[in-house]
Formats: C-alpha cells, structure tokens, sequence
C-alpha cells in the first residue's frame, strides 16, 4: 500500500516538542524535578558541606544497622484487592486522640539550624500547614518557647532526655508545659553515644567543633556559608543559660543510669502523655505498658547508636500482638516512601516517625523541600492504596501487607 507523504506542518508539530521558551523567576527547578525521597537526597548533597551531609546520612560504626532498616523495606509484598471502588482516599488518622491528616510524624532531630538557616520553625510550619504533628529535640536550635511562639498552631511533642541532674531535667518539661506542648517524648536508646565514624572522619563533633578540615569543606557551599554567616550563631538553645562548654554540658544529657523507675518519675510531674523512644524488644515494650505509658516508637535510632541493632520493622507485628490494644505503637527507621509508611502501618503501627526524610528536603530547599517531601509520601500513599484497594488508612492491615522471608 503506498502512503501519501506531505510536507510537516508547525501545527503538527509543536504539540510534540518538549521544550518551551525559558522562564526567569521560575523558582528551583531542581526542587521540582524531585520526585522521589532519594531524590531530594540527592540534591541535598549538591547544596550542603560534606560534613553536614553526613551527619544526616551517615549511621554508626560500618552503618549496618542503618543499612538493614532499608533493606528490611525491600522485602515488603503488597497484597492488593481488585474491583473496588477507590476514587476517594482518606490519608488521615487519629494519633493520642486527635485527628491528623497524614499519620507521619516529624521525628525530633538535633541541631536543625545545620542544615538550614531556618531551622526548626520553619519545619514545624510545614506541619501545621498539613495537620501533622511535629516533634522538638532537646538538641534543637530552638527552645520549646521559642517554637511555641514562631508556630502556635502546630501540634507539638518536646522530647527529653534524663539527665543526671533530674533538677535540671525537670525545669525542661516545665518549659515544654508551659509552651503548650502536648506529649513528651523520652529517648532512652542512648545511656552513652554511638560511634559515627563519618563525624568523626569529618571532623564534626557534638556539639560541631569547627576545625581547620571542617571549614574549607563548609566554605565550598557559599549559599550555605552565607546563610550561617548572617543569621545567629549555631547554638543548643536548651543550653544558652549555661556557663559550661557546650561539650561538658552534653556529656550530662546521656545518662547510663536512667531505668524504668526514671520513667515512673516523669510520668508523675508530666502529667500529660508519655512516649517513650527507642524500644527495640517485645519484653521492653510489655514493661512500658505495665506502668501504663502512652505510646511507644520501636526505634534503633536511625541506625545512629548500635550497630548490628534490632531492626525495627521485623519486630513490629510480635511488638503490636503484645501491646498493641495498651499503648500506641509508632515506629522510625529506614522509612524513605509513601510505601514505606503504608507498609509500617498494615503491619501494625498506629504511626511513623521520619527524620532524614524531612532533613534531606530542609537540606536541599528549607520549608519547600519539606513540603516536596510531604508531597512525594502523601501522592505515594495515595496511590499504593488505590493499587491495594483500600480507600482509608484504619482499614489498611496485615491483610494487605506481609513481610517476605527473602
């Protein structure tokens, strides 16, 4: 059969190209071209110092722990049901009695202003802006005061550790209280701190020692550079009042002698909800709920303290069966996409904590790579549970999820 040829016609052509004149003011491109976790941790590297970089990639020792909580993701097998309806999803859940748009929680993480100049209030403003929960660490760059002030609408939890002096650890939770914080969380999985090797062959120390080696990397990045240089100077704001070396007074943060009397004590000057961080077995979390804490996070730290640690998704299903209908069971670790959060929660816990996923998008843009970051989990949510032919997040269970052997 022959076929008539004619010569091509702009008409015809324009809808096939893709390209366009270019745009000033157009705002980050690179940003936008984001469309997975991994890549805004990409593009973060490009943005910040190595040694900054690290401190939120980086894991302890040979980073094994860290390694296996991903790996552990991999090994997730959706088991999706078919001819259901499932135009409308609801990604919302109640978390300590109130309702959340998205049951991710923003892990508390030391140091944020390291990251980006903007710190912790400009993280916090992005969940209020979703009707999540934020979490402020004690080695934060903002005080629970100072929050509280920046961002009132935000849900917050403070979280704590006992220090030595339970004086000292007590004027906190008062602060916290007074600034309208809802819960606090107490980290016990550090009676001493991991070994990073990638700090400490970057020189970076807690709290940052700014070395000749640590400068010169730092001074690569300009904008970063410039942003540190023209803002207030890099501080624990827990720790402005003190007349101690920020070094001396870090070292009474992590007590080795806290148990679980401890907790009865702060449980009895809180007042309010009691999550406790860093469990890593059944037994730890049957004990917790015998004293009647709130809630609890399986968590080996993001990989940060033991390595050749629990990994936290294996245990959690033996975790819930044991204490699930006592206490409220979140988890952190390795948790990198909306599939990933979807996974935690069919698998029992009633939320999760992310750390490194929100950093790596404050790292590559401040408050928009956060919200790039709820964007990438939420649409990934979404659509995982279409697939699976769930339409709301209480009903997405073990029926639909299950943890391969291989």
């Amino acid at each position: 059969m022959k076929v008539q040829r004619q010569l091509p016609r702009w008409k015809s052509i324009k809808p096939l190209l893709g390209w366009s004149l270019p745009k000033f003011f157009s705002g980050d491109k690179a940003l936008a071209r984001c469309i997975t976790i991994d890549d805004l941790r990409k593009l973060s590297m490009k943005r910040v110092p190595k040694a900054v970089y690290d401190y939120v990639d980086g894991g302890a020792n040979e980073e094994i722990s860290l390694t296996r909580s991903r790996e552990a993701f991999s090994r997730i097998e959706f088991r999706p049901r078919v001819l259901r309806n499932v135009k409308e999803v609801d990604l919302g859940r109640t978390i300590l009695g109130k309702r959340v748009d998205l049951p991710i929680i923003f892990a508390p993480t030391g140091y944020t202003r390291m990251m980006h100049y903007t710190g912790e209030p400009a993280v916090a403003s992005v969940a209020a802006a979703h009707n999540m929960i934020y979490s402020l660490s004690t080695m934060g760059t903002t005080s629970a005061d100072e929050l509280a002030a920046a961002v009132p609408e935000v849900r917050r939890w403070f979280q704590l550790y006992i220090w030595r002096d339970h004086e000292q650890s007590k004027i906190f939770i008062e602060k916290a209280k007074d600034a309208g914080f809802e819960a606090l969380i107490l980290t016990v999985d550090t009676p001493v701190a991991g070994q990073r090797n990638r700090d400490i062959r970057n020189g970076l120390t807690v709290p940052p020692k700014i070395t000749t080696k640590t400068f010169f990397n730092m001074a690569t990045k300009v904008r970063w550079w410039f942003n540190i240089l023209t803002t207030p100077p890099l501080e624990f704001a827990t720790f402005r009042n003190f007349n101690r070396p920020l070094s001396e007074i870090a070292a009474t943060v992590f007590d080795p002698g806290v148990t679980i009397d401890d907790v009865i004590w702060l449980k009895s000057i809180w007042g309010g909800p009691i999550i406790i961080k860093g469990i890593q077995s059944v037994e730890d979390a049957k004990a917790l709920a015998k004293i009647g804490v709130d809630a609890i996070v399986l968590s080996n730290h993001g990989g940060r303290q033991l390595d050749c640690g629990v990994v936290p998704l294996e245990i959690l299903p033996e975790v819930v069966a044991a204490v699930g209908k006592k206490m409220e069971v979140y988890i952190d670790g390795g948790i990198m996409s909306g599939k990933d959060v979807l996974a935690a929660l069919g698998l029992g816990a009633k939320a999760v904590l992310v750390g490194r996923a929100y950093l790596y998008g404050a790292m590559a843009a401040g408050s928009a790579g956060v919200e790039k970051m709820i964007s990438i989990l939420s649409q990934e949510m979404k659509t995982t549970m279409q697939l699976t032919g769930v339409t709301s997040i209480d009903a997405f269970t073990s029926e639909y999820v299950r943890l391969r052997d291989h």
